[in-house]
């Protein structure tokens, strides 16, 4: 079934989109502005579910590329994204049906729905990450063998790259990555296209959906002077994302970040209220994985989000500071994103972790309470209006 996302729901959108990030995914805010500007003069965009998709029909993701914290410094002009889409259906010889996101966290929930505004093309509710991820080949796309190339690449002066590594998904990150590091350290992409049989076959159903309830479940749950904490536990267990606990409760009291290599790596350091214990985070983008005192408590590809400890307002590792009062949570992937050729591709390892991947519900850490009655094993709510 398909619905309307209009301007009065990209603030819950953005919020849960940065949550989803865990940390990376570009900061939302810059394209929530682009967006709304863009539903204000063209209406708003149609979201399809990926389950009423003709399987003859060519769905093409937009996104942005390169590290977050550049972004901050430099914003995009709003063509970009629409500008590489155009240039891989040039070179396709087709136009595409629909766009969609190649992750649902951060500034990446938004780009397809500028792409959407200003082209006049439906988005596809699903992803290729259910979260965030660093680098191009770490998608559902890959892992279940729907290829990259070719990809399109623009920016915001008119340079458009087109690159194929035929099905080499991790060389034609390599490529982009230096591509858009030439370009100044972001760029906007379109990859990845993909037959609506492809799609319902790969994809992380129903993210934009997840993205604006858990938004909308820290926002209601302000409002009403109730536990965002507990809000949040509700909306992940009417999900395919079953579990989620709290695996930490501090000060941050060191950050250390450097962008290299067109990412923002680094680590940070959280000490627990009565001083006993410390967490360590480290990440490329996203956060990687969360450590106290040498025990393993979440690792990618499971969610690690770090939290204002009152609001639940997620912050992302460009804008961690010493001083922040945090809560660090932990939430389940979906099953597609633990198989053996899921962690092969955006596993521990693959980030250079001597790591094995234990899922976060198998770890230390409490439940987060909520009320829901039951968890689903499918996702089959009502996609939100």
């Amino acid at each position: 079934m398909s619905w309307q996302l209009g301007p009065e729901d990209l603030p819950a959108l953005a919020l849960g989109a940065t949550l989803l990030g865990t940390g990376g995914g570009g900061d939302p805010h810059i394209g929530r502005l682009l967006v709304e500007q863009a539903m204000r003069e063209h209406g708003p965009v149609t979201i399809l579910d990926p389950d009423d998709l003709d399987d003859d029909l060519l769905i093409i993701p937009t996104a942005q590329m390169g590290a977050p914290t550049v972004v901050l410094e430099r914003i995009p002009a709003g063509p970009e994204p629409l500008a590489a889409l155009r240039r891989l259906e040039d070179h396709r010889g087709r136009r595409a049906a629909a766009t969609m996101p190649i992750e649902c966290g951060g500034i990446n929930s938004m780009i397809p729905l500028l792409v959407g505004a200003t082209g006049g093309l439906p988005v596809v509710d699903a992803d290729g990450m259910g979260r965030a991820f660093p680098e191009l080949q770490m998608e559902t796309f890959s892992v279940y063998g729907v290829p990259g190339s070719p990809l399109a690449i623009a920016d915001e002066l008119g340079h458009t790259v087109l690159i194929d590594t035929g099905e080499d998904n991790r060389q034609l990150e390599w490529l982009a990555r230096g591509v858009t590091i030439r370009l100044g350290g972001v760029a906007y992409i379109a990859e990845y296209a993909m037959t609506g049989r492809q799609v319902k076959d790969t994809a992380v159903p129903r993210t934009l959906s997840l993205a604006l309830s858990v938004g909308r479940a820290i926002l209601d749950a302000r409002r009403d002077h109730r536990d965002p904490f507990a809000a949040l536990a509700d909306a992940f267990s009417r999900t395919i994302y079953t579990h989620i606990r709290e695996l930490f409760h501090g000060k941050v009291v060191d950050v250390e970040r450097r962008t290299t290599e067109g990412f923002a790596r680094g680590r940070a350091r959280i000490r627990s209220a009565d001083g006993d214990g410390e967490l360590e985070i480290s990440f490329q983008n996203e956060n990687l994985v969360a450590i106290r005192d040498e025990i393993q408590l979440a690792v990618v590809p499971d969610l690690i989000c770090i939290l204002e400890e009152e609001t639940a307002e997620p912050i992302t590792t460009e804008r961690l500071r010493y001083g922040d009062r945090v809560r660090v949570i932990g939430v389940s992937t979906p099953a597609l994103m633990r198989t053996p050729e899921a962690l092969a591709v955006f596993g521990p390892r693959c980030f250079g972790l001597d790591r094995e991947f234990v899922p976060v519900e198998d770890g230390p850490g409490g439940e987060i309470a909520g009320t829901a009655d039951a968890r689903m094993e499918e996702w089959e709510q009502t996609p939100v209006r």
